[in-house]
């Protein structure tokens, strides 16, 4: 609560409060240097606050040391031990622990926790016989088997390919509705952090900006930087000193003429065709206007099927409606 962290002249958190319920699935989102692994070390541990508390289900851990505290984390290159097995390795918590628990116990956990992650029958493999995306299963069921009150993940899908992290997002959502551990997720990537969370922490310069569900940070973001950051946005001069107006490219229509744009477009200006990018299920058009500037229209297939297909050079007219468009703080 109110958690500052400094190092030296940095101020790397600056007064930070963030509750997190009990089962959640929660990211803290933004950019490198914003604070927010700083954040998750504090968290597990290996930081202290320079000001402020760390509490978990309630009890004071502020000072209290890594391995005394109920979370494990998750890294992003996983950290697995190259000469161990599959089974040394996920089980490695439970055999530091005082007093030890028997063999039987830890094969049995073992199984448990490979079976969690859809690794059964691995046990004996080493890590590097396993793909990118099987040692990221081994390293969740490393953090796993212990049962932790929270498990911390720093960015843990960094390492790996775009269609292999899309599969594991869902088996990671999938994974804490089925175990339900409150999870933290750190990560730079907005695609990630809406796509699994149940709620998610927008975090810029060492402070949080704003806090809410994927969907509110998407449709109500407080400022012109969470609109920046969350998604992809186009952005006009505002009605008042201090504002901007925010139109989401996919709710800008785009037609041959004003008079072929859909009914309910308020606004509509004459734009030239810029850059096309073809991304299978939609066309991203970028579009000049002579007083508006350069914006973004993002046009699904369906409409491009109706004839909607054009070329740069071309001249079209573009619009959206008026409650698409939302007034925000600049700052």
């Amino acid at each position: 609560m109110d958690v500052t962290k400094r190092f030296g002249d940095v101020v790397a958190v600056n007064r930070n409060s963030l509750s997190v319920e009990s089962g959640e699935f929660l990211s803290i989102l933004g950019p490198s240097g914003c604070g927010k692994t700083t954040s998750l070390r504090m968290m597990a541990g290996f930081e202290q606050p320079s000001e402020g508390q760390v509490l978990i289900q309630g009890q004071d851990v502020t000072g209290v040391p890594a391995f005394r505290r109920p979370v494990n984390m998750v890294f992003q290159h996983y950290a697995l031990f190259p000469h161990l097995s599959v089974a040394d390795n996920v089980s490695y918590g439970l055999r530091q622990r005082k007093p030890k628990p028997s063999k039987p116990e830890i094969d049995k956990a073992v199984k448990e926790a490979l079976a969690m992650v859809r690794l059964e029958g691995y046990e004996a493999r080493r890590s590097y016989e396993l793909s990118g995306g099987q040692q990221q299963r081994v390293a969740l069921a490393r953090a796993l088997i212990n049962r932790p009150a929270v498990l911390l993940l720093d960015e843990p899908l960094a390492a790996l390919d775009r269609k292999l992290r899309r599969e594991m997002q869902i088996e990671l959502q999938n994974l804490q509705r089925d175990v339900g551990i409150t999870f933290l997720l750190v990560t730079h990537d907005q695609e990630e952090a809406l796509s699994m969370s149940d709620r998610v922490c927008v975090m810029r310069e060492g402070r949080i900006v704003q806090t809410g569900s994927p969907r509110e940070l998407y449709d109500k973001p407080v400022n012109r930087y969470v609109a920046d950051f969350v998604g992809k946005s186009n952005f006009f001069e505002g009605p008042k000193p201090g504002t901007v107006t925010s139109v989401r490219p996919e709710m800008v229509e785009i037609a041959a003429s004003a008079k072929a744009l859909p009914e309910g477009v308020g606004v509509a200006v004459p734009v030239k065709i810029l850059n096309r990018i073809f991304l299978g299920e939609h066309t991203e058009y970028r579009v000049a206007n002579d007083r508006m500037g350069e914006f973004m229209v993002l046009s699904p297939r369906k409409s491009e099927r109706g004839g909607g297909i054009f070329e740069i050079g071309d001249t079209a007219a573009a619009g959206w409606r008026p409650e698409s468009a939302l007034v925000l703080a600049d700052a």
